[in-house]
């Protein structure tokens, strides 16, 4: 839906399974309307949109896009945003470090990315800019050598010159917004920083742009900055103790912009505690990976997934742990602060819709809470739509606490 300050506000549809087109339409009917309903029965409301490679190759289908766009129109929705970050299966089975792959080294990478902004493109409202987020360039315990920056960075600018070339045909502009995620390539906002530095906002990019678009280097190296972003996940940048303020900052200081930023809530474990350790075990599955960022007097120190930070426990002993703070890659509900035996990381969310209030911080605001499947029966209370929704109404009521409020039907 649309904001009053301009921004669009939905959550992710990629909590819904379903890889097939034929699943992703039939949630959208099924749950999206719901959650709708609850929200925002008056007004248009948007989607953000989780296309499987498989889905996005089944809706490019004439039949299947036309009777997409009656659905969107008979229904008053309007997609503005997509996650093309996860490639393949996302629920129900071992996804973990493959969600990365293809990463950003592979064209398949490529070829997906430009299929979802061809598809996105035609379905953008007039006027309305869009967004796809994606994986941050890829896995770290993947990177084979030093020349696997380089070769992410040129699949970028290649998906760059795409993005300039349906703007030049269609009026569209969209972004790509890579999603930095702790134990990746892009991890933290300086990591971040220092990419784009490094390999698309420097003028080998701008030049490769250019040769691929005709654009003087001047226009290119604009247009790198237009086409290419991050996507702040909150949850993610709370695990990595990024202090709200600075990282902003830091983005606005560097040119790189934000044109999604997901609104997701992490774990907060302050202390390591036996009575902590024991009420985190319920949140282990085999599904999804997740990630533990550490914080003692060392310093940080990361573990890919919960069972490795379990195992570094056995030989360190209790009063250093009582001394020690984990932050865990673990969504759960926005509407959740205290739980058992530790808290959530909503704390950060509220600083940074604090400071979306004061000056917008991105013009794409997204809920991403996918782990309903996996999540303790305690916070399973309540069917997934109605748990969506009122995640949304807590973001709608941080937001309007000053006077950020609903802009009208229009989309």
């Amino acid at each position: 839906m649309r904001l009053a300050d301009g921004s669009h506000l939905t959550y992710c549809s990629n909590i819904h399974p379903g890889e097939s087109w034929t699943e992703v339409r039939a949630n959208l009917e099924r749950h999206v309307t719901r959650v709708r309903d609850a929200v925002a029965p008056d007004a248009a409301f948007g989607i953000g949109l989780r296309l499987s490679a498989r889905a996005a190759a089944e809706l490019s289908d004439p039949a299947a896009f036309e009777a997409f766009t009656a659905f969107l129109a008979r229904e008053r929705m309007y997609v503005f945003t997509v996650n093309g970050f996860p490639y393949g299966t996302f629920h129900g089975t071992r996804v973990k470090e493959h969600v990365y792959l293809p990463d950003w080294r592979d064209r398949e990478r490529l070829r997906y990315t430009n299929r979802l902004a061809v598809l996105l493109s035609r379905l953008l409202p007039d006027g309305v800019d869009g967004s796809i987020s994606t994986v941050p360039g890829a896995y770290k315990a993947a990177l084979r050598d030093a020349g696997d920056p380089p070769r992410m960075a040129d699949n970028i600018v290649r998906h760059v010159a795409h993005l300039v070339d349906i703007e030049r045909r269609t009026g569209k502009h969209i972004a790509l917004a890579l999603e930095p995620e702790p134990c990746c390539l892009l991890e933290t906002v300086e990591e971040s920083i220092d990419f784009f530095g490094r390999y698309l906002h420097d003028d080998a990019s701008a030049a490769q742009l250019g040769a691929l678009t005709g654009l003087d280097r001047q226009a290119a190296a604009i247009a790198l900055r237009r086409h290419l972003g991050l996507c702040l996940d909150l949850c993610h940048a709370a695990v990595e103790f990024e202090d709200p303020s600075r990282c902003v900052q830091a983005l606005r200081e560097a040119g790189i912009a934000i044109p999604k930023m997901q609104i997701s809530s992490g774990l907060r474990i302050p202390a390591l505690t036996g009575d902590a350790l024991t009420a985190l075990r319920a949140y282990q599955d085999t599904v999804y990976l997740h990630q533990v960022v550490e914080k003692s007097a060392c310093g940080l120190r990361r573990f890919d997934d919960l069972p490795d930070a379990f195992a570094s426990l056995e030989a360190r002993p209790g009063d250093s742990l009582r001394q020690t703070e984990w932050r865990v890659h673990f969504h759960v509900p926005l509407f959740v602060d205290a739980l058992e035996r530790f808290s959530s990381t909503q704390f950060f969310i509220r600083e940074m819709l604090a400071a979306h209030r004061l000056a917008s911080l991105s013009a794409h605001l997204e809920v991403e809470t996918y782990t309903w499947d996996v999540l303790p029966p305690a916070l399973r209370t309540q069917a997934v739509e109605d748990a969506v929704a009122r995640e949304l109404e807590w973001v709608l009521s941080e937001l309007c606490a000053a006077g950020t409020a609903h802009a009208g039907a229009g989309a």
